[in-house]
């Protein structure tokens, strides 16, 4: 049991013996440094059970735990924070209890438990995954980690936007410009060769724009009359009818997206365990109107239009079903939701990872599924992003000008090759440990750099200052890792065996960091935020740097203290390694 579990068990009972009032659960905290303490239990969530003064509350469970737990041996309290004084023999205790726990601080899912479905990545198949897919790629992973980290079953999947007039582009402009090229004879991602035609499409259609504007036309009329638009409309039509030499390129170019998001999914290092295609979605949710009707959700005006009016919740009207009978993004993505759940029937919420431009989406989807009665609706959330910037400004796909996923790990690598030799760190590695190595820590900084930020913020990004070997860094982080490895290999002595030592104060404080870690995964779970994880590495690491240069660990005399500085060391490293786990980085064995 680890120090949160131990110290929530004696928090209860005492409440209970105190108040005779049942609490859940127990929110913790690290003590503040600037206050007298070793772990903090947080109140102010208490008050919703006990009504009262949190500093009274606080005083009267301080008071308890220092009479019943060995343990505990002072408090102070803070405001609604209660700071608890713990001896030694409490952390050595807990260590003894941890260290052959390889899988500390993750839960293993309850089986009745309902399951949670993570969606991510959701790219458009006219065009190669980017910067901005890469954050969402980095979030939709992590959180899905995270979350069965924290106990519970998880599915992975995404929604391949594969039909549409931004398909039809590039299948048309590939028609008229590309002379029957493949990938295979161009050499090319099967992605990028079709992504090349969107843009080709858009530079085309300008020129028709401009022409048209030149004789005479406005450029809205110009915009709506260019002749490649209205073939492109033309063939999504075609599509939708099933016309048999449209729906058999569409079918190949898409082929060959496919296996190029294979290929760039394989180097990113993330899966999925389920596959949905708007193609095989488009029509659903159509039946759930005719229901949402007979239940007074929704209405149908004059024009035979179908409405949701939530405008009693503080929204607007929105539209389910156009007058001609067809179906919007909305009714789309109501019976896409309805649809997984069928087909994952433990399925008990879902976490959809998109940007924060479809924030008023979500809500608007979000309520209409509770308003149609489902149970498990209440359970659904936006993991709601930013954009990534870089310094040179905004990216547009049709133009051209965005940062191709492959491309920046490419660069990412070359830039971590580039720093390493500066640094001179990799002395006796083959040419090949080498190059497996750059990638290592290019990947970890560029995963590390756009994670270790809160999802909802807006990241600029600068590879070279990802790949730092200095501060909040993934290299950083890796560097100290592999910092304990060599520390382990030189360590030519039995340290598997429980000692019991006077604790020098570096070894507390890293203690303490390192008894945070399963809150952090709860934490990180519930606020569907890698950032925490990130952060919580971080700080384990600065922790685990200030013991390393205050206390002599190999050079220790005392036989105990020596074992017991190895093993902590031990355990700090493979805790490091976890919580990387959580965000998709590796860590390399040396550095």
């Amino acid at each position: 049991m680890n120090i949160q579990n131990r110290i929530e068990t004696n928090v209860k009972e005492g409440f209970l013996a105190l108040y005779n009032i049942e609490i859940p659960s127990v929110e913790f905290q690290a003590t503040r440094k600037d206050f007298e303490g070793d772990i903090t239990v947080v109140v102010f969530p208490m008050l919703r059970y006990k009504k009262g003064n949190p500093v009274q509350i606080g005083g009267d469970l301080g008071n308890y735990l220092v009479e019943n737990v060995a343990e505990i041996t002072n408090y102070n309290v803070v405001k609604g924070f209660l700071n608890l004084v713990i001896n030694d023999a409490f952390y050595t205790n807990f260590f003894n209890s941890i260290y052959t726990d390889s899988s500390f601080g993750f839960v293993s899912p309850i089986a009745d438990d309902k399951a949670m479905m993570v969606e991510y990545s959701s790219p458009n198949t006219n065009k190669p995954l980017h910067l901005g897919h890469v954050r969402n790629n980095l979030l939709g992973f992590s959180v899905a980690e995270i979350i069965k980290a924290s106990g519970k079953k998880v599915y992975k999947t995404q929604i391949i936007n594969d039909r549409g007039i931004h398909i039809c582009k590039s299948m048309l402009a590939w028609q008229k410009y590309g002379n029957g090229e493949t990938p295979t004879s161009t050499g090319l991602k099967g992605d990028k060769l079709v992504g090349n035609y969107y843009v080709k499409f858009d530079q085309e259609y300008k020129k028709e724009i401009a022409q048209l504007i030149s004789e005479g036309k406005t450029e809205e009329e110009a915009k709506k009359e260019a002749p490649l638009l209205v073939e492109a409309q033309q063939m999504l039509l075609k599509w939708e009818a099933g016309d048999d030499q449209v729906v058999s390129l569409w079918t190949e170019m898409n082929s060959w997206v496919y296996k190029g998001f294979e290929v760039t999914y394989k180097n990113i290092g993330v899966d999925f365990d389920t596959l949905y295609y708007e193609s095989d979605t488009y029509l659903l949710g159509k039946d759930v109107v005719t229901q949402g009707i007979e239940k007074g959700v929704f209405y149908k005006k004059k024009d035979g239009s179908v409405w949701c009016d939530l405008t009693d919740d503080g929204l607007d009207e929105k539209i389910v079903l156009r007058s001609d009978g067809t179906a919007v993004y909305m009714t789309q993505d109501i019976g896409t939701a309805i649809q997984r759940v069928k087909d994952y029937a433990d399925v008990g919420g879902m976490v959809y990872t998109v940007g924060n431009e479809q924030d008023y989406h979500f809500q608007v989807l979000f309520l209409i599924l509770k308003k149609l009665g489902f149970d498990w609706a209440k359970q659904l959330h936006h993991l709601s992003y930013g954009m990534v910037d870089l310094p040179s400004g905004k990216m547009k796909s049709r133009e051209g000008t965005v940062v191709d996923a492959d491309d920046l790990m490419v660069e990412m690598t070359e830039t971590a090759k580039e720093i390493s030799e500066e640094l001179g760190k990799l002395d006796g590695y083959s040419e090949e440990e080498k190059q497996e190595l750059y990638k290592t820590i290019g990947l970890g900084a560029l995963k590390y750099f756009i994670l270790k930020v809160d999802p909802k913020k807006r990241i600029l990004f600068d590879p070279k200052s990802s790949v730092d070997f200095q501060g909040n860094t993934g290299p950083f982080i890796q560097y100290t890792y592999a910092r304990i490895q060599s520390i382990i290999r030189k360590s030519d002595f039995e340290y598997s065996k429980s000692v019991s030592i006077d604790l020098h104060q570096k070894e507390k404080e890293l203690l303490k960091q390192l008894a945070l870690f399963p809150e952090t995964i709860q934490q990180a779970a519930t606020n569907y935020s890698p950032a925490i994880i990130a952060n919580y590495t971080y700080d384990l690491v600065k922790e685990f740097n200030s013991f390393y240069q205050n206390v002599s660990i190999l050079g220790e005399e005392n036989e105990d203290k020596k074992i017991f500085r190895v093993q902590l060391a031990h355990k700090v490293a493979e805790t490091i390694k976890s919580a990387f786990s959580l965000l998709g980085i590796q860590v390399p064995e040396r550095m």
